[in-house]
């Protein structure tokens, strides 16, 4: 029944007026909800008291607390109520609503009956993508696509009809984008080609200003840039256009049929902790012991790894010097041994028990097979993942290349070796000379010497071993600086573009690997650009700002979206941008210098396994970044003052210009994020699993629990409130590894409601080649954790990035000299308040009067 309206105001005042409300900002709260609800509120709220209809409406607001702008407050919440909410639910339906629904009702069921069609099902691409594998080129079809691609990307457009042509297109791409199969995949790089070349053409032949020299000479290095960016574009997807993702291969039921292996972990200044569980799992792997060799090949010449090797069983080798540094110790030890193949693994690389018996059976079907690689796969993460808090969320920077790109290279034979996970036979390897010693990056170099002999590659894409990241920012870009000069010295010494040996396809494979190393200074050329017209008033893409906009933008979107479905699950968008403009500055020396002085430059080792007390601002490897950061901010508000007072005619550029200033910022911001160092305070890396293990209690009782995480030095495990009562300071843990339990007496060192912390007692070489077989070596530990990991959507990815440049920037902030702190502080506090206005959803149901 519903309540007179007077009646509901007087309980109303009543109520208001036991709470003591003196000040100013309270009456005015008061007054304008009084003024409200005697306006508009004539309904009676289903379930709702009517002296409760503040509580409702106005969540956010305290009358017994009121603030100075409450009465704002409630301005917005009321006009969103009544303007921007979406209409409260009636009890019945009426009128226009029926007959929407019915006509939605009716899309719907023509949708399904559309999503029905053959063409539209899976197994209809699958076919096609296998009858398309098959069929044989015809000459004549491609001679008449490639004069109409011609014609499509070179003939010129008004901007309307620029606009339709992009647009048409990609309606067709996004239809592609939703079927299945590698078919539809092959036409949307066929259609972002053709706005990427058409982009090409455009900005050759129309955009370059001629009468303006500086605005020439900037000009051709944007254009340069943009040429090396469409280059790798195009290469990319010849790389990654029908990836092989070779399975494992069984080997021969008789075990006297198998190879002899010899097992190399090469080691220099890495402490003995980071080696030992190396070794552990090497001595657990699942081949006979008679064809396994191990070696543990020391350039510290240590006396704690020569006990350490003596005590647990294996070969120790040094030598005097250190002569080319990696490649020389292995080339030492193959001297010294005489197995058929060579495993070789870093010396944090733990492989799995089943790594031989997955990866070697391909060598024995191919005598001309020369090298096996497996992945590089992390247990801790990397300092993008660490300091930005995304592990195991956001594919991390090798993703892409050990997920997609190898795997394209497999197709092709163009598997490159990579330094560690990885077999060689021994014979090819002896052909050329062991591993090449001219450049840094041995691996690469190596294995493109095994393939100008004609020797075959191949690559599972299984994760066999796993190993640890990189700590520190500076550790990390220290790493890819020798990987990139290592690059440029092949480039330079041994370029695959010429040469005898290769094919083709492999050529390209090399070509574009090395290439990807180049990009330091083109991606610093696209954070300066938008400056030149800025600052210097000069147009180095000399085009109407609408005809720039109508070829860029489809040329970016195209792409984007061609490598979401592509690369999505191996990496998202824009990330990539960040990680670039990380390595940017520091790659782009070393890569130049080696192209000019290829033997210039040292081996440096990555530092595994260090610590980082506490958290601190990294402004040495920042400083290129915050440099950028300040010329990009300067040209912002010089665009902004261009926009008031500057000439009419130059707004479009001027906002062309500071959408892409803006966006460089966004990337910026997400660098300098990456340079605020967290903490890593644990020297043994915890690993989150969950499979089932069970305690055993002193009195013999057994408890079932799981295994939630695991170190070298202990576990944790979770288990009932009741059963963690009963476990006391010592415990035996029981695992399974193929079959069979192994017992590790354990001591607890914390223990909660339901989750018990326990330390390894016995850490004999016997009881920790066990505990590494049954944690770090289980076959199945490391392949959930990319299928768990989530595909890219740009929309989100875009806003991740945001979020992330915005913490970069209060990090920034918050570590800067005495002022800013304080500025960071105000900030907060002004979007602490402007978050405040926000008006707050309610969740209601009105009667009919």
């Amino acid at each position: 029944m519903k309540e007179d309206f007077s009646s509901i105001l007087r309980a109303r005042y009543r109520y208001y007026a036991g709470v003591k409300v003196v000040s100013l900002p309270g009456k005015c709260v008061l007054v304008s909800w009084l003024l409200f609800s005697a306006l508009f509120l004539r309904n009676r709220i289903a379930g709702c008291e009517s002296w409760r209809l503040p509580e409702v409406f106005f969540p956010h607001i305290s009358l017994i607390r009121p603030q100075l702008l409450d009465p704002l407050r409630i301005l917005v919440q009321v006009f969103w109520l009544f303007f921007m909410r979406t209409p409260p639910q009636k009890s019945r339906t009426r009128g226009f609503s029926r007959r929407l629904r019915y006509a939605v009702g009716g899309a719907k069921g023509r949708l399904q009956g559309l999503a029905n069609k053959a063409w539209l099902q899976p197994s209809f691409w699958q076919t096609r993508d296998a009858n398309v594998a098959r069929r044989h080129r015809q000459p004549l079809t491609i001679a008449l696509a490639a004069v109409l691609a011609v014609l499509c990307i070179t003939v010129p457009l008004d901007p309307l009809a620029q606009f339709v042509f992009a647009t048409a297109l990609f309606g067709i791409l996004l239809v592609f984008n939703r079927l299945p199969g590698r078919f539809p995949q092959m036409l949307m790089i066929v259609l972002s080609l053709l706005i990427s070349c058409r982009y090409i053409w455009w900005r050759c032949s129309s955009t370059l200003n001629f009468d303006d020299p500086l605005g020439l000479a900037l000009g051709i290095v944007l254009l340069l840039a943009e040429l090396y960016a469409w280059l790798v574009l195009l290469l990319g997807y010849f790389q990654n256009i029908w990836p092989l993702n070779r399975p494992a291969k069984s080997l021969p039921k008789d075990t006297a049929d198998w190879p002899s292996v010899d097992i190399f972990v090469p080691s220099y200044n890495e402490d003995l902790e980071v080696v030992r569980a190396t070794i552990y799992a090497c001595q657990g792997l699942d081949w006979p012991k008679d064809k396994l060799e191990i070696y543990l090949l020391d350039d510290g010449r240590r006396d704690d790894f020569r006990d350490f090797a003596r005590d647990v069983g294996v070969h120790y080798i040094t030598r005097d010097d250190n002569r080319h540094a990696k490649a020389g110790n292995i080339n030492n030890a193959l001297k010294q041994s005489r197995g058929e193949y060579v495993a070789i693994f870093d010396c944090d690389h733990i492989p799995t028990r089943a790594f031989l018996q997955l990866s070697m059976g391909w060598f024995l079907g191919d005598p001309k097979l020369a090298l096996v690689q497996t992945p590089h796969h992390f247990f801790s993460p990397d300092p993008f993942e660490r300091n930005l808090s995304n592990f195991r969320k956001v594919p991390n920077e090798g993703g892409l290349f050990y997920g997609l790109i190898q795997n394209g290279n497999d197709l092709w034979n163009g598997t490159f070796f990579c330094g560690s996970c990885a077999i060689i036979r021994r014979g090819p390897l002896e052909e050329i000379g062991g591993v090449a010693v001219e450049t840094v990056t041995e691996d690469a170099h190596t294995s493109l010497r095994l393939h100008r002999l004609g020797y075959n590659s191949a690559y599972i894409r299984a994760p066999l071993a796993a190993g640890l990241a990189t700590e520190t920012l500076s550790a990390h870009i220290g790493q890819r600086i020798r990987w990139a000069r290592g690059m440029a010295q092949i480039l330079r010494l041994d370029n695959p573009l010429r040469g005898p040996g290769l094919k083709l396809r492999q050529r390209l494979c090399y070509f574009n690997a090395m290439l990807h190393f180049l990009s330091g200074i083109p991606r610093l050329v696209f954070l300066l650009a938008p400056l030149a017209f800025l600052l210097l008033h000069t147009y180095i893409i000399y085009a109407p700002a609408i005809m720039i906009f109508l070829y860029v933008l489809p040329h970016m979107l195209y792409s984007s979206v061609v490598n979401a479905k592509i690369q999505g699950r191996y990496r998202h968008s824009f990330w990539g941008e960040v990680y670039e403009t990380v390595l940017s500055w520091y790659i782009a020396r070393p890569t130049t210098v080696a192209l000019f002085a290829p033997h210039k430059g040292t081996f440096n080792v990555t530092a595994k396994g260090g610590l980082i007390h506490e958290k601190y601002f990294d402004w040495v490897m920042s400083r290129p970044y915050i440099l950028l950061v300040l010329l990009n901010a300067f040209g912002f508000l010089v665009g902004l003052w261009r926009l008031y007072a500057g000439p009419s005619n130059e707004i479009s550029a001027v906002l062309l210009n500071l959408f892409w200033v803006v966006y460089n910022l966004l990337i910026l911001g997400g660098a300098v994020a990456v340079a605020a160092e967290a903490k890593q305070l644990r020297s043994d890396h915890r690993v989150q699993v969950r499979f089932p293990v069970a305690l055993e209690l002193p009195s013999g009782h057994l408890l079932h629990a799981q295994l939630v995480d695991f170190s070298l030095s202990g576990a944790r495990v979770e288990l009932s409130p009741d059963a963690a009562e009963q476990v006391g300071q010592q415990v035996n843990v029981i695992m399974d590894r193929a079959g069979r339990e192994y017992s590790f007496a354990m001591t607890t060192v914390f223990k909660g409601r339901e989750v018990v912390g326990l330390r390894l007692c016995d850490q004999s070489p016997s009881s920790m080649v066990n505990y590494v077989q049954c944690t770090f070596a289980r076959a199945d530990n490391w392949v959930s954790w990319k299928q768990n990991m989530s595909v890219d959507k740009p929309l989100t990815s875009m806003a991740a990035v945001m979020s992330i440049s915005i913490q970069g920037y209060r990090r920034l902030l918050r570590a800067g000299p005495r002022p800013l702190p304080q500025l960071l502080t105000t900030i907060n506090a002004l979007v602490g308040m402007a978050k405040s206005l926000r008006p707050q959803p309610i969740l209601i149901r009105v009667e009919e009067a």
